[in-house]
């Protein structure tokens, strides 16, 4: 299992904590204002805003505080300008990663962010280095003992593009637009969904199989996403399941 793939993965078997879940409504919240901000706050004609909600409500973030987010970047509401930057760098081992950042403060999140690959052995990279090669991809990950015909008849008919098994889990492939509504028809003929997510995909992975190198590139993603102006972390590196272990 690669990449981001991965780490939604990790994410997921971890669980989610009081505090972890606290800290993604916070940053779902701020993506909701962004959108509603730049193309106002019907869902029906901003389709930013639209993927942004069902986004949250995936996460099972509540009506009142996704609608207070809607109010607050329409102005009705108090709350701060926040400008949207892409870093991009390399994690131990040449992997490539694609951070998106809503930050309040520029030089404080670069600092931040710079100190997080400097602390890990990476290194910030310029613009266009490593982003070339990730594109935009609905994925969705499902579990329980089910067949390939039936996940691929599922899949197809709920509206995806391709199904492929990717770490003991059935991994489909959408259009990033309606990864969510794809999500919710396989959740309602009773498939095991594990996660969905609208995300970047590489198209160049790189195969970890050092020990260092991998539990540096997992602290890398840990710290970025615990960072609070980090929207999303994306990374094209692939880790052995036995070297997961191994690392915890």
């Amino acid at each position: 299992m690669s990449g981001h793939s991965k780490w939604a993965t990790i994410k997921h078997k971890k669980g989610a904590a009081d505090k972890a879940r606290g800290k993604l409504f916070a940053k779902l919240a701020r993506q909701i204002e962004v959108a509603a901000r730049q193309g106002g706050g019907d869902i029906d004609s901003n389709a930013s805003l639209r993927t942004m909600v069902l986004k949250a409500k995936a996460a099972q973030m509540n009506k009142d505080g996704i609608d207070r987010a809607i109010k607050r970047g329409m102005g009705e509401t108090s709350g701060a300008s926040y400008e949207s930057i892409t870093y991009e760098g390399y994690a131990p081992g040449g992997v490539a990663v694609l951070i998106d950042v809503l930050t309040d403060n520029r030089n404080r999140t670069a600092s931040d962010v710079r100190s997080i690959f400097s602390k890990f052995g990476g290194a910030m990279a310029e613009p266009g280095a490593v982003g070339w090669q990730f594109s935009r991809r609905g994925v969705i990950f499902i579990g329980g003992s089910v067949s390939e015909d039936d996940v691929m008849v599922a899949a197809l008919e709920a509206g995806a593009d391709d199904v492929s098994q990717d770490g003991g889990l059935w991994k489909v492939m959408t259009d990033p637009s309606v990864v969510y509504e794809v999500k919710d028809k396989l959740d309602a003929i009773g498939l095991d969904v594990q996660s969905a997510e609208s995300t970047m995909v590489s198209s160049n992975i790189i195969d970890v199989s050092d020990t260092d190198d991998a539990r540096n590139i997992l602290r890398i993603m840990d710290a970025l996403e615990d960072n609070d102006d980090v929207q999303d972390v994306y990374a094209n590196f692939d880790v052995a399941e036995s070297i997961m272990q191994e690392v915890g």
